[in-house]
């Protein structure tokens, strides 16, 4: 069953698309950071522990994607997938993440999900964590970075600003969300656990690094800079904006949170509720904040023509302490194998709950297999256009889901990406991993499984038989590995997945190493 939707809108694919094109509804794209499949209680009703209400209501009065997938299964690639409807590998970027004083990731030449809106007619506003890259302007004209010898200034009060960085706090930032389509921008450089510790609004800073403060990394901070109060100041900004808003033009609000990724910082008011640890409690506010985004839509009185999106830039981290959760009995990647960083699908397989009451069904699922990089080519029929043939090159529209219709991708296939660069391909119920093991934090990792001379080159997986990624096929079926590795191969040398003309990468194919092993030969 290729897509199974509980309700469907009588209303036909031509008229969804003239009523977009015509009312243009605003967009607002929840980004949550760590959050697992299972952790949302109404896709994991029997092995999930945490109260997530405001997240069933998106649910239960809009569209669950069971089988949504992000481009890798960690950070920073994921984000430049959704804002570029493009995957990272085809970037500079072929394993891990940036860190908080990393250099700007997408050239300001590319388009992306919010130049293409704003260049449509949408006000665009950033409210949260980047991690794509920033040009930092610095004292001595060298790349940003913090000075030797932090740890021993933890918490010794301040200090004098070069003290601690190179950093030019009076100096505007470039490359950023605003270089990049964004109106506006509040947030933070990275994660909580990145310095440097400083907010930023649009292109400069707000405040100096006068202090040292950390979470694992000593950085500069602001003296009232602290992690726990984060996500109150992101989600009263996020609600602000929504109140204030008096344009007749549509908006766009991309919302990625820092939560609950590491430091796994409750606030008071939450802290204790969830009753099976900081996780759990870090979650239901994570939770809180949907329900306060919805609640200002409500109260603005423009709800029904509102997308929200609720999703999560990867798998739950190891972080979040899986032995205690288990032991509450909370599974946070759901039946799925794997967590954050891995191939396997419990490290990219994540929530993806969609509520625009102006056109879905109340209640409805879809299994359709989709991915991130998806918003782009949406955004780009929703308002009745096409992209170039250089933007989103691997983005598909999903708009035609919204209301119930089939959909004919171009594509043959979804790509997915662990945080040591190695690549996984799907193509309908077959699941294709270039690795022997996890391919990230999950034991048997790589390493591992390195010394394991009887191992397979790579895993197949049924997951219609098999979701959990139990039984691997590779060595049975030797004719789907080959067919799932030629597609491969020419989605990366195409410089695409969809249809178009080839493009380039930014590097040579050659130099994106697909861990081919014995398929080399």
């Amino acid at each position: 069953m290729k897509q199974t939707v509980l309700t469907i809108l009588a209303t036909g694919l031509a008229a969804l698309a003239s009523f977009a094109a015509e009312s243009k509804p605003n967009i607002i794209y929840i980004l949550a950071d760590d959050m697992g499949y299972g952790d949302v209680q109404c896709l994991n009703p029997e092995r999930g522990m945490i109260a997530t209400p405001h997240m069933d209501r998106v649910a239960a009065e809009g569209m669950i994607f069971t089988d949504a997938h992000t481009t890798s299964s960690v950070c920073t690639p994921t984000r430049y997938g959704i804002i570029t409807g493009r995957y990272n590998w085809r970037s500079k970027l072929q394993m891990h993440v940036l860190d908080g004083y990393g250099l700007p990731l997408i050239p300001t030449t590319r388009m992306t999900v919010p130049s293409f809106l704003s260049e449509n007619g949408y006000n665009t506003a950033m409210i949260g964590k980047w991690h794509l890259g920033l040009e930092i302007a610095t004292l001595d004209g060298k790349k940003a970075r913090p000075a030797g010898g932090l740890k021993q200034k933890l918490k010794k009060g301040a200090f004098a600003p070069e003290e601690l960085s190179n950093i030019d706090w009076e100096g505007t930032i470039q490359g950023g969300p605003v270089d990049l389509g964004f109106d506006s921008w509040f947030g933070i450089t990275a994660s909580l656990d990145f310095p440097p510790y400083v907010w930023i609004r649009d292109r400069n800073w707000v405040g100096e690094g006068t202090h040292v403060k950390a979470f694992r990394r000593p950085g500069p901070a602001t003296a009232d800079f602290e992690a726990i109060d984060v996500l109150d100041k992101l989600a009263a900004e996020t609600v602000q904006y929504i109140s204030d808003y008096n344009s007749t033009q549509p908006f766009f609000i991309y919302m990625p949170l820092p939560s609950p990724h590491t430091p796994i910082v409750p606030s008071k008011k939450w802290q204790g509720k969830s009753g099976i640890g900081k996780y759990g409690d870090f979650m239901m506010q994570t939770d809180d904040i949907v329900g306060q985004v919805v609640q200002a839509l409500e109260a603005k009185g423009i709800s029904d023509n509102t997308i929200l999106i609720v999703t999560s830039d990867n798998g739950c981290s190891k972080a979040a302490n899986f032995k205690q959760l288990e032991g509450h009995g909370h599974f946070a990647s759901a039946q799925y194998r794997g967590s954050k960083a891995d191939l396997w699908e419990g490290g990219h397989r994540v929530p993806f709950l969609v509520k625009w009451p102006a056109v879905i069904q109340a209640g409805s699922v879809s299994d359709v297999l989709t991915c991130q990089t998806d918003l782009l080519a949406t955004c780009a029929e929703l308002v009745g256009t096409t992209l170039p043939a250089n933007a989103g090159e691997d983005s598909e529209s999903i708009l035609p889901l919204f209301s119930g219709e089939q959909v004919a991708f171009t594509r043959n296939g979804i790509i997915n990406h662990s945080v040591s660069g190695h690549f996984a391909y799907r193509q309908g119920k077959w699941k294709l991993l270039l690795a022997k093991g996890s391919a990230g934090w999950t034991a048997p990792t790589e390493k591992a499984m390195a010394n394991v001379a009887d191992a397979p080159e790579g895993q197949l997986y049924d997951l219609e038989a098999d979701p959990g990624e139990q039984n691997n096929l590779y060595l049975e079926n030797p004719e789907v590995v080959e067919t799932l590795m030629a597609q491969l191969e020419a989605d990366v040398a195409n410089g695409r997945s969809t249809a178009g003309p080839a493009q380039a990468n930014d590097l040579p194919v050659d130099q994106i190493k697909l861990w081919k092993g014995n398929l080399a030969k």
